[in-house]
């Protein structure tokens, strides 16, 4: 069990990495946005999975509470996350921010 923890743990560190990594390298407020949200949502599971293994091999009434707990910090993981991102490109659209080298579909301009 410890080992599939620590796995669990090692995968959640990398993707969280990737998702900094994402947050500096990429060059406009949407690419960013999609790389950090996908990077740190699922090193975020994957963290969760090693409380929740954690959790199952100590037992008890501790265990189970610990398990519960996480299992609900990863549902409500899962809606916040993509919702905040949404609204955070969303409120970059209506500000009129564009991508960077972003390739413009002009075929609605030529029908008219």
């Amino acid at each position: 069990m410890n080992i599939l923890m620590y796995v669990f743990l090692a995968v959640g560190a990398v993707f969280n990495g990737l998702g900094a990594v994402a947050l500096h390298r990429f060059p406009d407020v949407y690419t960013r946005l999609h790389g950090a949200t996908k990077c740190t949502t699922f090193g975020s599971i994957f963290s969760i999975l090693a409380v929740v293994v954690y959790g199952a091999a100590r037992g008890g009434s501790v265990g189970t509470s610990m398990v519960i707990r996480a299992v609900l910090a990863l549902v409500f993981l899962l809606l916040t996350n993509p919702t905040g991102s949404h609204a955070l490109a969303r409120a970059a659209h209506r500000a009129g921010i564009k991508p960077f080298r972003a390739v413009v579909d002009r075929l609605e301009e030529v029908g008219k």
